[in-house]
């Protein structure tokens, strides 16, 4: 095995950056990494090729590779979390006034029903504004990276070359999950989305996982401990960008580090943490929702989703 060198994509972002920039070393391998600019492409080629040794992936497009037999396995290792209630957009000049309004409509979903900000989306919508997802028709930009799965029967292709922001704006779409819309015309359907995100997180510790960290199957057969050595690595990484974000020291915060750093002052604990206990609510929440949106036919068992010499871990 060629593990002294693992093909490896990953977004660079504040909790990997020190790997991109080799302020951490891996101990015995090193990442080579390739650059993909538009991550989802990744995901696929991962997905569908194996093209990767390691690679940052979707958690539910991982759920449905792993029940359709991919040949990869992940690690603990969760590098993007995230709020989704602002994900969902309507037109205000439209009839839709609040979530049970989407109940007998159709609404937009960016590429596939599986994709992870969909889930969570349509998990809110349920969870906390009691919408019967079985009740809205789901229309869909993309297909699915994992090929092989078909959506339950209320969930529809988008016909045609016009984007889900077009046919929200003319009112043939009630709402859209997931569209980074740039009309004016619309807005978030739950209204504060950031406050309503941090209010599930100090009532229900509802702290969404989107990505994680994926080794190809062969290379852990080859050598077992190698996740635990890829873990590691992300791991001390990580503890370095948590360091940062809480004296301050984050050069040019974006976006994602000024929520991560509000989620450590909201918590007063670490916002990214990995391994499996840690997380095990989180997790188990999505793969219900999973079932429930028929995404997955049944729950799988949590463990057996992680590297044998990574389930004991934590970070």
């Amino acid at each position: 095995m060629a593990a002294s060198q693992l093909r490896t994509v990953t977004r660079t972002q504040g909790n990997n950056e020190a790997l991109k920039t080799g302020e951490v070393t891996p101990r015995g391998f090193r990442f080579d990494f390739e650059e993909v600019p538009v991550l989802v492409h990744a995901f696929r080629r991962m997905v569908r090729d194996l093209e990767f040794d390691v690679s940052e992936m979707a958690l539910t497009t991982y759920l449905v590779a792993k029940a359709h037999g991919v040949r990869f396995t992940a690690l603990p290792v969760f590098l993007v979390r995230g709020f989704h209630h602002g994900a969902i957009l309507h037109d205000p000049a439209s009839d839709i006034r609040s979530p049970k309004d989407l109940e007998g409509r159709r609404v937009g979903v960016n590429r596939g029903y599986t994709v992870t900000t969909g889930v969570w989306a349509r998990a809110v919508l349920r969870e906390e504004y009691g919408v019967d997802l079985d009740r809205v028709r789901w229309v869909l930009s993309g297909d699915e990276h994992v090929a092989a799965y078909r959506p339950p029967a209320n969930v529809e292709p988008m016909v045609g070359q016009r984007s889900l922001e077009e046919r929200l704006t003319d009112g043939e779409l009630a709402a859209t999950i997931g569209v980074n819309a740039e009309s004016p015309r619309l807005s978030p359907l739950i209204a504060d989305p950031e406050e309503a995100g941090f209010a599930a997180l100090r009532e229900r510790g509802f702290y969404p996982i989107n990505h994680l960290v994926v080794v190809r199957d062969e290379l852990l057969a080859e050598r077992p401990e190698l996740g635990a050595e890829v873990f590691d690595a992300f791991a001390r990484a990580k503890r370095l960008y948590v360091d940062r974000l809480r004296d301050g020291s984050v050069e040019n915060p974006g976006a994602a580090d000024r929520m991560y750093r509000r989620v450590m002052d909201e918590t007063g604990a670490d916002p990214l943490p990995y391994g499996i206990e840690p997380n095990r609510a989180v997790l188990e929440t999505l793969v219900r929702h999973a079932v429930d949106q028929r995404i997955l036919d049944r729950p799988p068992v949590l463990e057996e989703l992680f590297a044998e010499s990574t389930r004991e871990l934590r970070a």
